[in-house]
């Protein structure tokens, strides 16, 4: 994804920062690699919202586990999360924090490829949302989620706190670093008081109440890889010009169900970003 970033969109290769738990998985790497905990995913991105500026297109690439956690009041009856590899949560509030906290004039794009992504942006417009239509898959892979419950007894294991409230044990595990929907609660009413078309935009791998795949190696014969990020590779390649943000999805869509995939990209952003050109590609470039 670096290297598409860098050929095709023209991306600064020193602005881009790569956090990534591989090294850990094999045993391999240096001491030097920054693992995607959520406390450093959290701080590469605020970092890159706070240093942005008007004109600036800022982008987010996630390929990892994702999570629902019970809402009961909202209206789905979930709210979406990704999984760093320490189990610390980022959720939906934290990703709409940082779109509300972007300079005027700049973009900030995130195409997460992992389970239950739908929505990954409180509150963010849908416009390319659910479908109904349920691919016949002969496929073997593994999806990207993490239970819910797996990360509250996971978690409980941690802190040996007997409540099946989630946020009682991230605030003991992480405590200033857990997600702000958890430290103040108060605040998400807040952040969506008067709330205009904004400049985030959300590349979903799935909907909000299904998985993303992730290929395994060992049957794939390659090295893994997640569907929908595979997939939008292959659309940029396949298609040189500019492609706008609903085009992308759309695209992707039509590859994951030719593939036997059976997940749905979503897309949520404003009007006028659902036609605007996929991370502002000044020139196409052939890759």
């Amino acid at each position: 994804m670096k290297d598409l970033l860098v050929k095709r969109f023209g991306f600064d290769p020193t602005n881009i920062e790569l956090l990534t738990d591989a090294s850990a998985a094999t045993g391999e790497g240096s001491s030097s690699v920054v693992l995607p905990t959520g406390e450093n995913i959290k701080a590469a991105l605020s970092k890159m919202v706070s240093q942005g500026e008007a004109g600036d297109v800022l982008y987010f690439h996630y390929s990892g586990h994702g999570t629902r956690i019970p809402k009961p009041a909202h209206i789905f009856g979930h709210d979406e999360a990704i999984v760093p590899c320490d189990f610390n949560l980022i959720t939906d509030v934290d990703f709409r924090q940082l779109v509300n906290q972007l300079p005027k004039g700049a973009s900030f794009t995130i195409l997460s490829d992992s389970c239950h992504s739908g929505g990954l942006i409180d509150k963010e417009k849908e416009q390319i949302g659910p479908s109904t239509y349920r691919a016949a898959s002969s496929l073997s892979y593994k999806a990207k989620n993490i239970p819910f419950e797996s990360i509250l007894e996971h978690l409980t294991t941690l802190t040996g706190i007997n409540t099946s409230d989630i946020g009682t044990h991230l605030l003991e595990s992480f405590g200033a670093n857990a997600s702000l929907k958890f430290l103040t609660p108060e605040l998400e009413s807040e952040l969506f008081d008067f709330l205009k078309a904004d400049e985030g935009i959300l590349l979903s791998g799935c909907q909000a109440d299904e998985t993303s795949a992730d290929m395994n190696p060992m049957e794939s014969g390659g090295k893994a890889y997640g569907a929908f990020s595979n997939a939008i590779q292959m659309v940029l390649k396949e298609n040189s010009g500019r492609l706008s943000n609903k085009e992308v999805v759309m695209m992707a869509r039509k590859v994951l169900e030719a593939q036997g995939f059976d997940q749905h990209p979503c897309l949520y952003c404003s009007d006028e970003n659902a036609d605007a050109t996929f991370l502002c590609q000044p020139e196409a470039k052939p890759y």
